[in-house]
């Protein structure tokens, strides 16, 4: 019964769903290898019999039978006189096997065995885990919150696999608590030592894309293509659809009746402003789609440099560059190209950085942020539009407003 503390080692893992019966085996055998190697100085001449459903072990010692004072290898050869305490009729030259007890091997050598054997499953289940992960990444992942940590959110899915949700991949308006589940894609895996980091994103454009997938059936059927999203997690985002079909409305399938269908993963997204748009081929056309709500009078491009001098009426600026300049980052992010604005009916203009003598060059560049480059483009505005647009207090809007309307209206 010295092999108790292994068998109890079996039962606590030969049920273990990661992995199977023959694999088992494997493990097993090398750990007994290793500790045979330690003791005995060689494990070729061992057999090893093990039943890792029952928990049976046995070990045999073969050796050849030499005369007496004649051992030099003691782990492969056994004198007579030993070889015929075993069996009284053994000769010189013949095989002798010999069971070795467990208790053979010390009782330090059977403690250092079974943390080996439980250390070889864990790097054994830690691997599967890791290739099984590999194969989800980019793909919607359910996991419940395990523990809140001030960068990440620890989450455990229901094999009990550990998922690291970091703060930079959290949807700014993101809030958990302990036992919610939480939605996401698996990002990415790494092996850290022997074990799998999982990380998973909620503001990877994909994350979007896949719940395009689960909740609109068309694009789960393949009848609609996602063929780009781009987005600022928790604000804004623009996703272009297409369809093979001409029956069938991609934006509007995508949308449905009064918003419904897309209502549910603009709530997942906490809040996030949705565009649709209708893919084409058309560079011109995409990028007036792209710079909805806006409405644009003409768009001239330069492919080589991959920029748009687009013109819109002065009423129409303000929507298409957007809060922060959200609008216009998007709409060039999802087009491809770098996109100009220009105030139709404006013959003349100054841009800002001609100011740079009597306005800071910081200041310049917050206004630079939402997209107002030159002194017309500020001047249009109202001072508290512009305090709520920008980063800057209202004294400073107050005095460069003073000094473009001194210098560029007289």
């Amino acid at each position: 019964m010295e092999n108790i503390a292994l068998i109890e080692s079996f039962s606590e893992f030969k049920d273990d769903k990661m992995i199977d019966r023959v694999t088992l085996m494997a493990i097993l055998e090398d750990v007994f290898r290793n500790a045979l190697k330690k003791k005995f100085g060689d494990d070729d001449n061992f057999d090893i019999i093990i039943n890792p459903d029952k928990g049976d072990l046995e070990i045999w010692r073969n050796r050849v039978v030499v005369a007496d004072g004649e051992v030099e290898e003691p782990n492969q050869e056994i004198s007579l006189s030993e070889a015929r305490k075993i069996e009284p009729d053994f000769e010189v030259g013949e095989d002798v096997s010999q069971e070795v007890k467990l208790i053979d091997l010390g009782r330090r050598a059977i403690l250092a065995l079974r943390q080996n054997l439980i250390s070889k499953i864990h790097e054994h289940d830690n691997t599967n885990i890791y290739k099984q992960f590999k194969d989800l990444v980019g793909d919607l992942y359910t996991a419940e919150v395990h523990h809140i940590r001030h960068r990440a959110v620890i989450l455990l899915d229901d094999e009990g696999n550990e998922i690291v949700l970091p703060k930079d991949k959290q949807i700014p308006s993101d809030f958990f608590r302990k036992g919610e589940n939480v939605r996401g894609i698996i990002e990415s895996v790494e092996l850290k030592g022997n074990k799998p980091m999982i990380v998973m994103s909620r503001t990877a454009p994909a994350f979007l894309e896949k719940l395009f997938e689960q909740e609109i059936p068309e694009v789960f059927d393949g009848l609609i293509n996602v063929k780009k999203v781009v987005r600022i997690p928790g604000d804004k985002a623009k996703v272009a659809v297409d369809s093979y079909d001409d029956r069938i409305d991609p934006v509007g399938a995508c949308v449905g009746m009064k918003g419904a269908r897309i209502h549910g993963i603009v709530r997942e997204l906490g809040n996030e402003n949705i565009d649709v748009i209708n893919y084409t081929n058309n560079p011109q056309l995409f990028i007036t789609r792209a710079l909805s709500p806006a409405r644009v009078t003409s768009v001239k491009l330069d492919e080589e440099k991959k920029r748009a001098e687009v013109m819109l009426k002065p009423e129409e600026v303000s929507k298409a560059i957007g809060r922060g300049g959200h609008n216009i980052r998007l709409a060039g992010q999802l087009t491809g190209y770098e996109i100009d604005v220009f105030r139709e009916g404006v013959e003349e203009d100054v841009e800002l950085s001609e100011f740079s003598d009597e306005i800071d060059s910081w200041i310049i560049e917050e206004f630079a942020k939402v997209g107002l480059d030159t002194a017309k483009s500020v001047l249009e505005q109202d001072i508290d539009e512009l305090v709520k647009r920008t980063d800057l207090e209202e004294e400073t809007i107050e005095e460069v407003v003073r000094i473009l309307k001194e210098e560029f209206e007289d």
